[in-house]
């Protein structure tokens, strides 16, 4: 079945008449959408409000369910950890004496890469809108195009960071080494022991590991490290006579987490993880991006649809 103009008209002037109709459709969209700019600028503008810095800050607590491994509190304020008080009880990390778990103490400003990468990507995407309502012209359909899908693609990617995995920023545990800098902490981490925060889509995860010497760590010749015992590091090995008796005597059971089989290179020395426990601490904040984003990206997509239909473009 097909559609015919009556009456007749010229194959040229059908086409032209097509092109001129195409033309004034998408001089309307792009009308549309400068209408619709302010509105996705306004949702990008909430999700800076929320995660900026406002003192007090937000207190989550972390606590795994139906166990006292893993209790303590944190509080974020904007993209940093300012302080936290988290007490760990496994079965491969000794608690210090007279204590009846271990103690993590965040003294100083801990920084959160992922949020810092999540900024970013939101400062950008305010940067088109602007450029697309003011600086380039409103009414090019290429230009405008252009600018949702790179708009389009930036959103897609700040979701990527709110998600978390080791192939976003900060996700590598062993790279980051609780972030970088021990001096944040209120003492000494123990050597076997590995904290890490990052994001998941609403809330912040802990991730607490206990690690031990990897296969070419336990090696003779290799003094419990990947290197030469000249070459200066944290050790793995630095357990109490009393601890290294209680896994001779007392081995606990082989380890059942997603990385058991895996081997890492942490602090120049081969590594496995002994224990895994992860904790999440629901961020309301963190929740309230989430979903502003999300609704932003529907209605970039929406426009972007919009335009390769009238343009004759690909997504």
């Amino acid at each position: 079945m097909s559609a015919q103009v009556w009456p007749h008209i010229p194959h040229e002037q059908l086409i032209k008449e097509e092109e001129d109709s195409l033309a004034a459709e998408l001089q309307w969209l792009l009308e549309a959408l400068q209408d619709a700019l302010p509105s996705l600028k306004s949702g990008l503008e909430e999700c800076l409000a929320l995660l900026a810095p406002q003192e007090p800050g937000t207190t989550l607590a972390l606590s795994t369910h139906r166990s006292e491994t893993i209790k303590g509190v944190v509080t974020r304020v904007g993209t940093r950890i300012v302080k936290g008080d988290i007490q760990i009880r496994l079965p491969s990390l000794p608690a210090p004496r007279s204590l009846p778990s271990y103690p993590l103490r965040i003294t100083s400003p801990l920084p959160l890469p992922q949020l810092s990468a999540l900024l970013t990507f939101l400062n950008q995407a305010l940067d088109i809108i602007d450029i697309s309502t003011w600086t380039g012209d409103p009414k090019n359909g290429p230009f405008i195009s252009g600018q949702l899908r790179l708009l389009g693609d930036i959103i897609h990617e700040a979701q990527a960071i709110m998600k978390g995995g080791e192939e976003v920023v900060g996700g590598k545990w062993w790279e980051d080494d609780f972030n970088g800098d021990e001096t944040d902490l209120n003492m000494p981490l123990y050597p076997s022991l590995s904290p890490h925060i990052t994001l998941t889509p609403s809330s912040l995860l802990l991730t607490v590991r206990t690690l031990v010497p990897g296969p070419a760590a336990s090696a003779p010749g290799t003094n419990g490290t990947s290197t030469p015992s000249s070459t200066s590091g944290p050790s793995l090995t630095g357990l109490s006579l009393r601890t290294r008796l209680t896994q001779i005597l007392a081995p606990m059971p082989a380890p059942t987490h997603d990385e058991a089989d895996r081997t890492f290179l942490y602090r120049g020395a081969e590594v496995k993880v002994r224990d895994k426990v992860r904790v999440e601490a629901q961020d309301p904040s963190l929740m309230a991006v989430g979903a502003k984003l999300s609704a932003v990206g529907r209605e970039v997509e929406a426009w972007r649809g919009k335009m390769v239909i009238v343009m004759g473009e690909e997504m």
